[in-house]
């Protein structure tokens, strides 16, 4: 490939670099993504891994929220979860 002095020069090396580098980029991001597919249960957890269905029943449990606002609540959740399906 590099007869002659056909040498691919500092630009070829960088470009070989570069690739080199988004390619095992990308073989880490598509192993994250198919491990976190693979864990998925079909729950969707808020901020801190938390489920918020489970939060808004454990706040109920409690006595911090009325049984109107648990359904309200609960009904918003639900139609959030339909919503991104």
């Amino acid at each position: 490939m590099m007869w002659y002095g056909n040498d691919p020069g500092w630009g070829g090396w960088l470009l070989m670099s570069f690739g080199m580098v988004a390619f095992w980029t990308l073989v880490v991001v598509a192993v994250v993504a198919l491990a976190r597919g693979l864990r998925d249960d079909g729950t969707r957890r808020g901020p801190g891994g938390v489920d918020p269905r489970r939060l808004l029943d454990e706040r109920f449990a409690r006595g911090e929220i009325d049984a109107e606002e648990y359904r309200e609540r609960r009904d918003l959740l639900d139609s959030m979860a339909e919503h991104r399906r």
